[in-house]
């Protein structure tokens, strides 16, 4: 592999690790299978492109695509706590119904940004940054929202919405609103992912409607990834491990490209990871546990 092909894989790798920090939440913390990913992905860039396309500040684009995914999350999760819909069905209908609202918001099926000024070409204007800038940006952005993401889940906020994940039944019998804690947990992964859409749009500069099928099994392949090799002792360990596993994830099909696989063959070679990571028994053991296995403990010792 040669270091141009390295360094853009390691830089889809950190703008696809916003989005896989966002599954960690709903998969790991809450056990919520949210399958609202591939359409909030979808979302966030839409919303970026759009807004770029018609000349508004990509900086500001991104944050509206970030208010998005929370809203698009949010809408998942009363749902499921409000209208007792199942997890799956909840993710999926909201999934469903993004692809329509997708389609609204940009107008077509896709939308160009060749030439379109964005967070990455505003970056590369920098001094030493005209090579280097979406790799600096991607990572300077993926590591602040992790240890966002890290000084959150230490919150008594966030301790509890490890607790819901872990035994609803205990921490609702403390008192807590889990359905709220539900609600702000899809809220926060969705605008994560649809944070990640937006970059991701600018870098490859151009969005369209179908650039978000399959993200939940790569963000769950990442996360996997991540898990068995990194560890999850702790949950600064845990989302530092996510990282990675986004990463390496990305590391694995770029290999498989250059082996001579084509694109087509990509959502193969993922399903095909998670398969053999699901079912190896030693894996098996060291992924289980979730990272919010001791937050009861925390909760009932505060």
């Amino acid at each position: 592999m040669s270091w141009q092909v390295f360094s853009g894989t390691f830089e889809q790798g950190l703008m696809y690790a916003i989005m896989v920090l966002g599954v960690y939440l709903t998969f790991r913390v809450l056990d919520y299978a949210d399958l609202t990913v591939d359409g909030s992905f979808t979302l966030g860039a839409a919303i970026a492109a759009r807004l770029i396309f018609a000349g508004q500040n990509p900086w500001l684009a991104s944050g509206i695509a970030f208010i998005g995914g929370l809203v698009a999350g949010a809408f998942t999760g009363l749902l499921h706590t409000k209208f007792k819909i199942t997890p799956l069905l909840s993710g999926i209908l909201t999934m469903t119904a993004l692809y329509s609202v997708n389609l609204r918001i940009m107008g077509r099926p896709n939308i160009p940004l060749l030439r379109m000024r964005t967070i990455f070409t505003d970056f590369g204007k920098l001094p030493f940054m005209d090579q280097y800038g979406v790799m600096v940006l991607s990572l300077i952005s993926v590591l602040i929202l992790g240890y966002l993401l890290y000084l959150f889940m230490e919150t008594e906020i966030g301790v509890a919405l490890r607790a819901t994940g872990d035994n609803e039944m205990m921490i609702r019998s403390q008192g807590v609103n889990t359905d709220m804690m539900k609600i702000l947990g899809l809220s926060i992964s969705n605008g994560l992912v649809a944070f990640s859409g937006s970059y991701v749009a600018q870098n490859n500069q151009f969005a369209d409607a179908s650039m978000g099928i399959g993200m939940i099994i790569a963000g769950l392949a990442s996360v996997i990834i991540g898990e068995v090799l990194v560890g999850t002792s702790s949950v600064k360990r845990t989302i530092l491990a996510v990282i990675v596993g986004a990463i390496v994830y990305r590391v694995i099909i770029a290999l498989v490209l250059q082996l001579g696989l084509g694109p087509t063959d990509l959502k193969l070679v993922t399903a095909v990871i998670v398969i053999i990571a699901l079912t190896t028994p030693d894996i098996k053991k060291k992924i289980l546990p979730r990272s919010g296995s001791h937050a009861g403990k925390e909760v009932t010792n505060a």
